[in-house]
């Protein structure tokens, strides 16, 4: 266990490398992959409820570190305006709501249903974004939400959820390297409780 969560910490390091060289795609209203949420949220569904938050601080600090701090006052592909008032912190309470979103359904993904966790690391990258946004225009006084900025943050989940089963792939290779468990074994699930197979 201690071996995977060191390995899921340097991922999101490399994550956070990654996505200052992310592209945007023009054709997509400038959309691009959110590579450092996605590898969290990715993560968020194999950890305990004590490593994910510690991963969400984590990934929060970075990003704030990233972003908050820039002069654009958060993502420079969404925001284009200064944020002077934004402070440093809130994504890391963001990214443990996030977190929390995606162990819920942590059941699911242990018994091999990884498509739900797809499809809710897109939902979960949207509903981050838009809160994001939606926390800047509130700061600034001024709740608009332009059509431009709807398109850009869906086309941006898209593709966040087009390439999570990258994300789940790699992660199961690393819990295999490292000796974590990720999927039950040998259990079934019932409506009220996970059971050996053999009763």
């Amino acid at each position: 266990m201690i071996r995977y969560l060191i390995s899921i910490f340097i991922l999101t390091l490399i994550a956070s490398v990654l996505q200052l060289f992310s592209p945007e795609f023009a054709s997509w209203s400038d959309a691009r992959i959110m590579i450092l949420p996605l590898v969290f949220l990715c993560a968020a569904v194999t950890l305990d409820i004590a490593p994910m938050l510690a991963l969400a601080f984590f990934c929060g600090f970075i990003w704030d570190a990233q972003n908050a701090l820039a002069s654009a006052g958060g993502d420079e592909s969404v925001y284009t305006q200064p944020a002077e008032v934004l402070r440093f912190g809130y994504s890391i309470f963001l990214y443990g709501a996030m977190g929390m979103l995606m162990h819920g359904i942590q059941p699911l993904f242990r018994m091999g249903k990884w498509q739900v966790s797809t499809l809710l690391s897109g939902i979960a990258i949207f509903l981050y974004l838009w809160a994001e946004y939606l926390l800047l225009t509130f700061i600034r006084g001024e709740l608009i939400f332009p059509i431009e900025v709807l398109k850009k943050i869906s086309y941006s989940a898209i593709l966040c959820m087009l390439i999570s089963p990258l994300i789940f792939l790699l992660l199961l290779a690393l819990a295999k390297r490292f000796g974590h468990q990720i999927k039950y074994q040998g259990y079934v699930w019932t409506s009220r409780y996970i059971t050996p197979k053999h009763l």
